[in-house]
Protein backbone atom coordinates (compact mmCIF):
# COMPACT_ATOMS: atom_id res chain seq x y z
CA UNK A 1 0.00 0.00 0.00
CA UNK A 2 1.34 3.40 -0.98
CA UNK A 3 -0.18 5.03 2.10
CA UNK A 4 1.25 2.51 4.54
CA UNK A 5 1.90 4.51 7.74
CA UNK A 6 5.42 4.92 9.02
CA UNK A 7 4.72 3.01 12.24
CA UNK A 8 5.07 -0.22 10.24
CA UNK A 9 8.81 0.41 10.10
CA UNK A 10 10.74 -0.83 13.10
CA UNK A 11 13.14 2.04 12.49
CA UNK A 12 10.42 4.53 13.45
CA UNK A 13 11.01 5.19 17.16
CA UNK A 14 7.72 6.81 18.12
CA UNK A 15 4.78 4.52 18.75
CA UNK A 16 1.79 6.02 20.49
CA UNK A 17 -1.38 4.70 22.04
CA UNK A 18 -4.54 4.69 19.95
CA UNK A 19 -7.44 6.32 21.77
CA UNK A 20 -10.67 7.54 20.18
CA UNK A 21 -9.32 6.84 16.73
CA UNK A 22 -6.18 8.97 17.09
CA UNK A 23 -2.55 8.40 18.07
CA UNK A 24 -2.01 9.66 21.60
CA UNK A 25 1.10 10.20 23.70
CA UNK A 26 0.99 9.14 27.34
CA UNK A 27 -0.54 11.88 29.50
CA UNK A 28 2.74 12.35 31.32
CA UNK A 29 4.84 12.10 28.18
CA UNK A 30 6.58 8.94 29.36
CA UNK A 31 7.79 6.23 27.00
CA UNK A 32 9.32 2.78 27.37
CA UNK A 33 11.69 0.87 25.11
CA UNK A 34 10.85 -2.28 23.19
CA UNK A 35 13.84 -4.56 22.61
CA UNK A 36 14.56 -7.16 19.96
CA UNK A 37 15.19 -10.32 22.04
CA UNK A 38 17.53 -11.68 19.36
CA UNK A 39 20.10 -8.92 19.80
CA UNK A 40 18.98 -6.69 22.68
CA UNK A 41 18.68 -3.60 20.49
CA UNK A 42 15.98 -1.00 21.03
CA UNK A 43 13.54 -1.16 18.12
CA UNK A 44 10.93 1.33 19.30
CA UNK A 45 10.00 3.87 21.93
CA UNK A 46 6.38 3.42 22.97
CA UNK A 47 3.92 5.62 24.85
CA UNK A 48 3.91 4.47 28.48
CA UNK A 49 0.25 4.84 29.38
CA UNK A 50 -1.02 5.40 32.90
CA UNK A 51 -4.22 4.83 34.85
CA UNK A 52 -5.43 8.19 33.54
CA UNK A 53 -4.79 7.16 29.92
CA UNK A 54 -6.67 3.91 30.44
CA UNK A 55 -9.65 5.84 31.81
CA UNK A 56 -9.59 8.08 28.72
CA UNK A 57 -9.67 4.99 26.51
CA UNK A 58 -12.57 3.53 28.51
CA UNK A 59 -14.45 6.80 28.14
CA UNK A 60 -13.85 6.77 24.37
CA UNK A 61 -15.12 3.20 24.13
CA UNK A 62 -18.17 4.11 26.22
CA UNK A 63 -19.05 7.06 23.98
CA UNK A 64 -18.59 4.97 20.83
CA UNK A 65 -20.75 2.09 22.06
CA UNK A 66 -24.30 3.31 21.27
CA UNK A 67 -23.61 4.00 17.60
CA UNK A 68 -21.57 0.83 17.06
CA UNK A 69 -24.02 -1.55 18.74
CA UNK A 70 -26.89 0.03 16.76
CA UNK A 71 -25.24 -0.69 13.42
CA UNK A 72 -26.71 -3.60 11.49
CA UNK A 73 -24.67 -6.76 11.94
CA UNK A 74 -24.03 -6.85 8.20
CA UNK A 75 -22.38 -3.42 8.37
CA UNK A 76 -20.15 -4.45 11.26
CA UNK A 77 -19.25 -7.61 9.38
CA UNK A 78 -18.36 -5.68 6.24
CA UNK A 79 -15.98 -3.43 8.18
CA UNK A 80 -14.33 -6.44 9.78
CA UNK A 81 -13.93 -8.03 6.37
CA UNK A 82 -12.14 -4.91 5.11
CA UNK A 83 -9.91 -5.10 8.17
CA UNK A 84 -9.10 -8.71 7.31
CA UNK A 85 -8.21 -7.72 3.75
CA UNK A 86 -5.83 -5.03 5.03
CA UNK A 87 -4.19 -7.46 7.45
CA UNK A 88 -3.53 -9.90 4.63
CA UNK A 89 -2.29 -7.14 2.32
CA UNK A 90 0.21 -6.10 5.00
CA UNK A 91 1.03 -9.60 6.25
CA UNK A 92 4.73 -9.39 5.44
CA UNK A 93 5.19 -6.13 7.33
CA UNK A 94 3.16 -7.40 10.26
CA UNK A 95 5.19 -10.62 10.35
CA UNK A 96 8.46 -8.70 10.39
CA UNK A 97 7.09 -6.67 13.27
CA UNK A 98 6.32 -9.81 15.29
CA UNK A 99 9.78 -11.23 14.63
CA UNK A 100 11.44 -7.97 15.64
CA UNK A 101 9.62 -7.57 18.96
CA UNK A 102 9.01 -11.20 19.92
CA UNK A 103 11.80 -13.14 18.21
CA UNK A 104 9.98 -16.02 16.54
CA UNK A 105 11.19 -17.14 13.09
CA UNK A 106 9.72 -15.15 10.23
CA UNK A 107 7.77 -18.09 8.71
CA UNK A 108 6.12 -18.69 12.10
CA UNK A 109 5.35 -14.97 12.40
CA UNK A 110 3.73 -14.98 8.98
CA UNK A 111 1.65 -17.97 10.03
CA UNK A 112 0.57 -16.09 13.14
CA UNK A 113 -0.58 -13.08 11.11
CA UNK A 114 -2.67 -15.30 8.85
CA UNK A 115 -4.06 -17.17 11.84
CA UNK A 116 -4.96 -13.93 13.61
CA UNK A 117 -6.53 -12.46 10.47
CA UNK A 118 -8.56 -15.64 10.17
CA UNK A 119 -10.39 -14.73 13.38
CA UNK A 120 -11.35 -11.37 11.89
CA UNK A 121 -12.73 -13.07 8.78
CA UNK A 122 -14.53 -15.74 10.82
CA UNK A 123 -16.28 -13.30 13.14
CA UNK A 124 -17.06 -10.92 10.28
CA UNK A 125 -19.27 -13.75 9.07
CA UNK A 126 -20.56 -14.71 12.53
CA UNK A 127 -21.83 -11.17 13.14
CA UNK A 128 -24.94 -11.99 11.12
CA UNK A 129 -25.53 -15.28 12.93
CA UNK A 130 -26.41 -13.95 16.37
CA UNK A 131 -29.89 -15.38 16.74
CA UNK A 132 -32.68 -15.07 19.29
CA UNK A 133 -35.38 -17.63 20.07
CA UNK A 134 -39.11 -17.93 20.68
CA UNK A 135 -40.29 -19.68 23.84
CA UNK A 136 -43.78 -21.23 24.07
CA UNK A 137 -45.77 -18.93 26.35
CA UNK A 138 -47.33 -20.61 29.39
CA UNK A 139 -50.63 -18.77 28.96
CA UNK A 140 -52.73 -17.52 26.08
CA UNK A 141 -52.46 -13.97 24.83
CA UNK A 142 -48.74 -13.76 25.48
CA UNK A 143 -45.44 -14.23 23.73
CA UNK A 144 -42.03 -15.01 25.23
CA UNK A 145 -38.79 -14.56 23.39
CA UNK A 146 -35.06 -14.15 23.91
CA UNK A 147 -32.70 -11.68 22.26
CA UNK A 148 -28.93 -11.44 22.44
CA UNK A 149 -27.31 -8.06 22.91
CA UNK A 150 -23.69 -6.89 23.11
CA UNK A 151 -22.18 -6.96 26.61
CA UNK A 152 -20.93 -3.38 26.24
CA UNK A 153 -17.46 -1.99 26.75
CA UNK A 154 -14.91 -4.80 26.92
CA UNK A 155 -11.24 -4.97 27.88
CA UNK A 156 -8.53 -7.33 26.69
CA UNK A 157 -5.15 -8.06 28.24
CA UNK A 158 -2.98 -10.01 25.84
CA UNK A 159 0.30 -11.96 26.08
CA UNK A 160 3.64 -11.51 24.35
CA UNK A 161 3.99 -14.95 22.77
CA UNK A 162 1.35 -14.37 20.06
CA UNK A 163 1.06 -10.57 20.03
CA UNK A 164 -1.10 -10.47 16.90
CA UNK A 165 -3.26 -13.58 17.02
CA UNK A 166 -4.24 -13.47 20.70
CA UNK A 167 -5.49 -9.91 20.28
CA UNK A 168 -7.46 -10.72 17.14
CA UNK A 169 -9.05 -13.70 18.90
CA UNK A 170 -10.56 -11.27 21.43
CA UNK A 171 -11.19 -8.09 19.46
CA UNK A 172 -12.82 -9.69 16.42
CA UNK A 173 -15.74 -11.36 18.26
CA UNK A 174 -16.21 -8.32 20.49
CA UNK A 175 -16.57 -5.95 17.55
CA UNK A 176 -18.69 -8.42 15.61
CA UNK A 177 -21.10 -8.65 18.55
CA UNK A 178 -21.42 -4.84 18.75
CA UNK A 179 -19.11 -4.29 21.73
CA UNK A 180 -16.31 -1.73 21.95
CA UNK A 181 -12.83 -2.61 23.18
CA UNK A 182 -9.89 -1.31 25.18
CA UNK A 183 -6.79 -3.49 24.78
CA UNK A 184 -3.63 -3.58 26.87
CA UNK A 185 -0.91 -5.49 24.99
CA UNK A 186 2.07 -7.07 26.75
CA UNK A 187 4.92 -4.71 27.58
CA UNK A 188 7.43 -6.82 25.63
CA UNK A 189 5.36 -6.81 22.43
CA UNK A 190 3.05 -3.79 22.04
CA UNK A 191 3.91 -2.93 18.42
CA UNK A 192 1.77 -5.60 16.76
CA UNK A 193 -1.33 -4.42 18.62
CA UNK A 194 -0.77 -0.78 17.70
CA UNK A 195 -0.22 -1.65 14.03
CA UNK A 196 -3.34 -3.85 13.90
CA UNK A 197 -5.45 -1.12 15.50
CA UNK A 198 -4.33 1.43 12.93
CA UNK A 199 -5.33 -0.97 10.17
CA UNK A 200 -8.73 -1.35 11.86
CA UNK A 201 -9.18 2.43 11.66
CA UNK A 202 -8.18 2.36 7.98
CA UNK A 203 -10.79 -0.34 7.42
CA UNK A 204 -13.53 1.89 8.81
CA UNK A 205 -13.78 0.88 12.48
CA UNK A 206 -15.19 4.09 14.03
CA UNK A 207 -13.22 6.19 16.49
CA UNK A 208 -13.36 4.81 20.01
CA UNK A 209 -14.52 1.33 19.04
CA UNK A 210 -11.03 -0.17 19.30
CA UNK A 211 -8.47 1.47 21.61
CA UNK A 212 -4.94 0.34 22.52
CA UNK A 213 -3.11 1.46 25.67
CA UNK A 214 0.49 0.17 25.84
CA UNK A 215 2.19 0.42 29.21
CA UNK A 216 5.14 -0.75 31.28
CA UNK A 217 2.95 -0.57 34.40
CA UNK A 218 0.55 -3.45 33.82
CA UNK A 219 -0.85 -3.29 37.35
CA UNK A 220 -1.79 0.38 37.13
CA UNK A 221 -3.55 0.10 33.77
CA UNK A 222 -4.98 -3.30 34.63
CA UNK A 223 -6.68 -1.93 37.74
CA UNK A 224 -8.24 0.84 35.68
CA UNK A 225 -9.81 -1.82 33.49
CA UNK A 226 -10.90 -4.18 36.27
CA UNK A 227 -12.24 -1.51 38.64
CA UNK A 228 -14.19 0.45 36.05
CA UNK A 229 -17.96 0.06 36.28
CA UNK A 230 -18.16 0.98 32.58
CA UNK A 231 -16.12 -2.04 31.49
CA UNK A 232 -18.48 -5.01 31.58
CA UNK A 233 -16.22 -7.78 30.31
CA UNK A 234 -12.53 -8.65 30.66
CA UNK A 235 -10.72 -11.20 28.52
CA UNK A 236 -7.24 -12.24 29.60
CA UNK A 237 -4.61 -14.61 28.27
CA UNK A 238 -1.62 -15.20 30.50
CA UNK A 239 -0.45 -16.97 33.62
CA UNK A 240 -2.78 -18.58 36.12
CA UNK A 241 -1.32 -16.46 38.93
CA UNK A 242 -2.13 -13.18 37.19
CA UNK A 243 -5.49 -14.58 36.15
CA UNK A 244 -6.40 -15.18 39.79
CA UNK A 245 -5.51 -11.58 40.65
CA UNK A 246 -7.60 -10.21 37.79
CA UNK A 247 -10.57 -12.38 38.77
CA UNK A 248 -10.39 -11.03 42.30
CA UNK A 249 -10.24 -7.46 41.01
CA UNK A 250 -13.19 -8.04 38.66
CA UNK A 251 -15.32 -9.38 41.51
CA UNK A 252 -15.88 -5.86 42.82
CA UNK A 253 -17.92 -4.93 39.75
CA UNK A 254 -19.14 -8.48 38.98
CA UNK A 255 -17.59 -8.41 35.52
CA UNK A 256 -17.99 -11.15 33.00
CA UNK A 257 -14.57 -12.72 32.41
CA UNK A 258 -12.84 -15.01 29.96
CA UNK A 259 -9.58 -16.52 31.17
CA UNK A 260 -7.11 -18.47 29.05
CA UNK A 261 -4.45 -19.33 31.61
CA UNK A 262 -1.48 -21.61 32.14
CA UNK A 263 -1.06 -25.11 30.84
CA UNK A 264 0.92 -28.27 31.51
CA UNK A 265 0.21 -30.35 28.44
CA UNK A 266 1.04 -34.07 28.55
CA UNK A 267 2.19 -35.69 25.30
CA UNK A 268 1.48 -39.41 25.53
CA UNK A 269 2.94 -41.97 23.12
CA UNK A 270 1.75 -45.58 23.31
CA UNK A 271 3.78 -48.49 21.96
CA UNK A 272 1.27 -49.04 19.15
CA UNK A 273 1.64 -45.48 17.84
CA UNK A 274 3.07 -44.51 14.47
CA UNK A 275 6.49 -43.60 15.84
CA UNK A 276 7.48 -41.25 13.03
CA UNK A 277 4.15 -39.41 13.25
CA UNK A 278 4.57 -39.09 17.01
CA UNK A 279 8.03 -37.56 16.61
CA UNK A 280 6.68 -35.17 13.96
CA UNK A 281 3.93 -34.15 16.36
CA UNK A 282 6.40 -33.74 19.21
CA UNK A 283 8.58 -31.43 17.14
CA UNK A 284 5.63 -29.26 16.14
CA UNK A 285 4.07 -29.17 19.58
CA UNK A 286 7.24 -28.66 21.63
CA UNK A 287 9.66 -26.54 19.63
CA UNK A 288 7.34 -24.18 17.78
CA UNK A 289 7.89 -20.62 19.03
CA UNK A 290 10.88 -21.90 21.05
CA UNK A 291 8.46 -23.76 23.29
CA UNK A 292 6.75 -20.53 24.32
CA UNK A 293 3.10 -21.43 23.79
CA UNK A 294 0.41 -22.27 26.32
CA UNK A 295 -0.51 -25.47 24.45
CA UNK A 296 3.08 -26.67 24.05
CA UNK A 297 3.78 -30.26 25.03
CA UNK A 298 5.22 -29.73 28.49
CA UNK A 299 5.96 -33.32 29.56
CA UNK A 300 6.32 -36.44 27.45
CA UNK A 301 5.10 -39.86 28.60
CA UNK A 302 6.40 -42.69 26.39
CA UNK A 303 5.48 -46.34 26.86
CA UNK A 304 8.39 -48.54 27.87
CA UNK A 305 8.46 -50.70 24.73
CA UNK A 306 9.30 -47.75 22.46
CA UNK A 307 10.93 -45.39 24.96
CA UNK A 308 14.49 -45.76 23.65
CA UNK A 309 13.43 -45.63 19.99
CA UNK A 310 11.32 -42.52 20.51
CA UNK A 311 14.10 -40.74 22.40
CA UNK A 312 16.64 -41.58 19.71
CA UNK A 313 14.46 -40.31 16.87
CA UNK A 314 13.52 -37.15 18.76
CA UNK A 315 17.13 -36.39 19.65
CA UNK A 316 18.19 -36.76 16.01
CA UNK A 317 15.54 -34.28 14.89
CA UNK A 318 16.24 -31.80 17.69
CA UNK A 319 19.97 -31.73 17.00
CA UNK A 320 19.22 -30.65 13.43
CA UNK A 321 17.24 -27.55 14.46
CA UNK A 322 18.76 -24.23 13.50
CA UNK A 323 18.80 -21.69 16.31
CA UNK A 324 19.21 -18.01 15.57
CA UNK A 325 17.71 -14.62 14.84
CA UNK A 326 14.19 -15.15 13.59
CA UNK A 327 14.81 -12.71 10.73
CA UNK A 328 17.56 -14.92 9.26
CA UNK A 329 16.74 -17.47 6.58
CA UNK A 330 16.43 -21.02 7.83
CA UNK A 331 16.03 -20.18 11.51
CA UNK A 332 13.73 -22.68 13.22
CA UNK A 333 14.12 -21.70 16.88
CA UNK A 334 14.47 -18.09 17.98
CA UNK A 335 15.36 -16.54 21.34
CA UNK A 336 13.40 -16.62 24.56
CA UNK A 337 11.51 -13.42 25.25
CA UNK A 338 13.59 -12.06 28.15
CA UNK A 339 16.09 -12.87 30.89
CA UNK A 340 13.41 -14.02 33.34
CA UNK A 341 12.25 -16.63 30.83
CA UNK A 342 15.82 -17.83 30.28
CA UNK A 343 16.44 -18.05 34.01
CA UNK A 344 13.31 -20.14 34.53
CA UNK A 345 14.17 -22.66 31.81
CA UNK A 346 17.74 -22.95 33.13
CA UNK A 347 16.51 -23.50 36.68
CA UNK A 348 13.98 -26.18 35.76
CA UNK A 349 16.52 -28.11 33.71
CA UNK A 350 19.18 -27.90 36.42
CA UNK A 351 16.74 -29.19 39.04
CA UNK A 352 15.74 -32.10 36.78
CA UNK A 353 19.37 -33.10 36.26
CA UNK A 354 20.06 -32.83 39.97
CA UNK A 355 17.17 -35.27 40.47
CA UNK A 356 18.74 -37.88 38.19
CA UNK A 357 17.58 -36.86 34.70
CA UNK A 358 19.97 -37.20 31.75
CA UNK A 359 20.43 -34.57 29.04
CA UNK A 360 20.40 -36.29 25.65
CA UNK A 361 21.03 -33.16 23.59
CA UNK A 362 21.20 -29.42 24.14
CA UNK A 363 20.91 -28.14 27.66
CA UNK A 364 22.87 -24.91 27.48
CA UNK A 365 22.24 -21.21 27.14
CA UNK A 366 23.84 -19.90 23.97
CA UNK A 367 24.62 -16.23 23.40
CA UNK A 368 22.09 -13.75 24.78
CA UNK A 369 18.59 -15.16 25.21
CA UNK A 370 19.06 -18.24 23.02
CA UNK A 371 18.65 -21.66 24.64
CA UNK A 372 19.62 -24.86 22.87
CA UNK A 373 16.70 -27.13 21.95
CA UNK A 374 16.92 -29.83 24.57
CA UNK A 375 15.80 -33.39 25.23
CA UNK A 376 16.16 -34.70 28.78
CA UNK A 377 15.41 -38.34 29.58
CA UNK A 378 14.69 -40.38 32.70
CA UNK A 379 12.96 -37.45 34.37
CA UNK A 380 11.44 -38.03 37.81
CA UNK A 381 7.65 -37.73 37.81
CA UNK A 382 7.64 -35.22 40.64
CA UNK A 383 10.39 -33.01 39.17
CA UNK A 384 9.65 -29.31 38.97
CA UNK A 385 10.13 -29.44 35.20
CA UNK A 386 7.17 -31.82 35.07
CA UNK A 387 4.93 -29.89 37.42
CA UNK A 388 5.64 -26.33 36.19
CA UNK A 389 5.02 -24.81 32.78
CA UNK A 390 8.45 -24.68 31.10
CA UNK A 391 7.80 -22.14 28.33
CA UNK A 392 11.06 -23.03 26.63
CA UNK A 393 12.54 -25.53 24.13
CA UNK A 394 13.08 -28.37 26.60
CA UNK A 395 11.37 -31.77 26.33
CA UNK A 396 11.39 -33.89 29.52
CA UNK A 397 10.64 -37.56 28.81
CA UNK A 398 9.15 -40.01 31.32
CA UNK A 399 8.61 -43.74 30.87
CA UNK A 400 5.27 -45.43 31.66
CA UNK A 401 3.86 -48.94 31.46
CA UNK A 402 0.05 -48.99 31.58
CA UNK A 403 -2.83 -46.89 30.30
CA UNK A 404 -4.26 -46.37 33.77
CA UNK A 405 -0.86 -45.27 35.04
CA UNK A 406 -0.37 -42.62 32.37
CA UNK A 407 -3.92 -41.28 32.68
CA UNK A 408 -3.38 -40.74 36.40
CA UNK A 409 -0.04 -39.02 35.77
CA UNK A 410 -1.39 -36.85 32.97
CA UNK A 411 -4.32 -35.64 35.08
CA UNK A 412 -2.19 -35.04 38.19
CA UNK A 413 -2.02 -31.27 37.70
CA UNK A 414 -4.22 -28.27 38.50
CA UNK A 415 -4.08 -27.34 34.82
CA UNK A 416 -6.33 -28.57 32.04
CA UNK A 417 -5.69 -26.73 28.79
CA UNK A 418 -4.39 -29.16 26.15
CA UNK A 419 -3.24 -32.79 25.97
CA UNK A 420 -1.86 -34.98 23.19
CA UNK A 421 -2.06 -38.73 22.66
CA UNK A 422 -0.62 -40.96 19.97
CA UNK A 423 -2.07 -44.43 19.46
CA UNK A 424 -3.38 -46.55 16.57
CA UNK A 425 -5.78 -48.42 18.85
CA UNK A 426 -9.22 -46.95 18.12
CA UNK A 427 -10.70 -48.04 21.43
CA UNK A 428 -7.78 -46.56 23.34
CA UNK A 429 -8.11 -43.30 21.42
CA UNK A 430 -11.71 -42.92 22.57
CA UNK A 431 -10.90 -43.96 26.13
CA UNK A 432 -8.07 -41.45 26.33
CA UNK A 433 -10.13 -38.61 24.89
CA UNK A 434 -12.74 -39.30 27.58
CA UNK A 435 -10.28 -39.78 30.45
CA UNK A 436 -7.96 -36.82 29.89
CA UNK A 437 -9.12 -33.85 31.96
CA UNK A 438 -8.39 -31.14 29.41
CA UNK A 439 -10.38 -28.68 27.36
CA UNK A 440 -8.61 -29.73 24.15
CA UNK A 441 -7.15 -33.09 23.13
CA UNK A 442 -5.02 -33.82 20.09
CA UNK A 443 -5.30 -37.46 19.00
CA UNK A 444 -2.40 -38.26 16.66
CA UNK A 445 -2.08 -34.49 16.09
CA UNK A 446 0.56 -32.12 17.44
CA UNK A 447 -1.07 -28.87 16.29
CA UNK A 448 -4.69 -28.44 17.34
CA UNK A 449 -5.50 -24.72 17.20
CA UNK A 450 -8.03 -23.67 14.57
CA UNK A 451 -10.19 -20.61 14.00
CA UNK A 452 -13.21 -22.89 13.60
CA UNK A 453 -12.63 -24.82 16.87
CA UNK A 454 -13.29 -23.67 20.45
CA UNK A 455 -10.05 -22.84 22.26
CA UNK A 456 -9.90 -22.98 26.04
CA UNK A 457 -9.26 -25.07 29.11
CA UNK A 458 -10.75 -26.39 32.32
CA UNK A 459 -9.61 -26.46 35.96
CA UNK A 460 -7.04 -23.71 36.62
CA UNK A 461 -6.36 -23.26 32.92
CA UNK A 462 -9.27 -20.88 32.68
CA UNK A 463 -12.88 -20.40 31.68
CA UNK A 464 -14.69 -19.53 28.50
CA UNK A 465 -13.90 -20.39 24.90
CA UNK A 466 -12.40 -18.37 22.07
CA UNK A 467 -12.82 -18.98 18.36
CA UNK A 468 -15.47 -21.11 16.65
CA UNK A 469 -19.17 -20.24 16.63
CA UNK A 470 -19.03 -20.31 20.44
CA UNK A 471 -16.47 -17.51 20.66
CA UNK A 472 -18.95 -14.71 20.13
CA UNK A 473 -21.18 -15.87 22.99
CA UNK A 474 -18.86 -14.42 25.64
CA UNK A 475 -19.54 -10.96 24.20
CA UNK A 476 -23.33 -11.28 24.23
CA UNK A 477 -25.92 -10.94 26.97
CA UNK A 478 -29.17 -12.90 26.85
CA UNK A 479 -32.36 -10.90 27.40
CA UNK A 480 -35.72 -12.56 28.07
CA UNK A 481 -38.84 -10.62 27.07
CA UNK A 482 -42.43 -11.56 27.79
CA UNK A 483 -45.22 -9.65 26.14
CA UNK A 484 -48.82 -9.92 27.27
CA UNK A 485 -52.08 -8.33 26.24
CA UNK A 486 -52.21 -10.01 22.85
CA UNK A 487 -55.66 -11.56 23.23
CA UNK A 488 -58.39 -10.15 20.99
Amino acid sequence: MNDMPRFFSTEEHSWQALVDGEPRAASGGETFAVLNPANGKVIASVADCSHEDALAAIDAAHRALPEWRARPAADRGAILRRWYDLMIAEEDALARLITAEMGKPLPEALGEVRYGAGYIKWFAEEAERVYGEIIPAPVGGARAFVTREPVGVCAAITPWNFPNAMLMRKVAPALAAGCTMVAKPAEDTPLSAIAAAHLAIQAGVPAGVFNVVPTSNAGDVGRALTESEVVRKLSFTGSTGVGRELLAQCAGTVKRTSMELGGNAPFIVFADADLDAAVDGAMASKYRNAGQTCVCANRFYVQRGIYDAFCAKLVERVRALKVGDGAEDGTEVGPLINQAALDKVSRLLAEAVAGGARIETGGANKDGLFFEPTVVADVARDASIVREEIFGPVAPIIVFDTEAEVVAAANDTPYGLAAYCYTRDLGRAWRMSDALEYGMVGLNEGIISSVAAPFGGIKQSGMGREGSRHGIEDYLEMKYIRMGGLSA
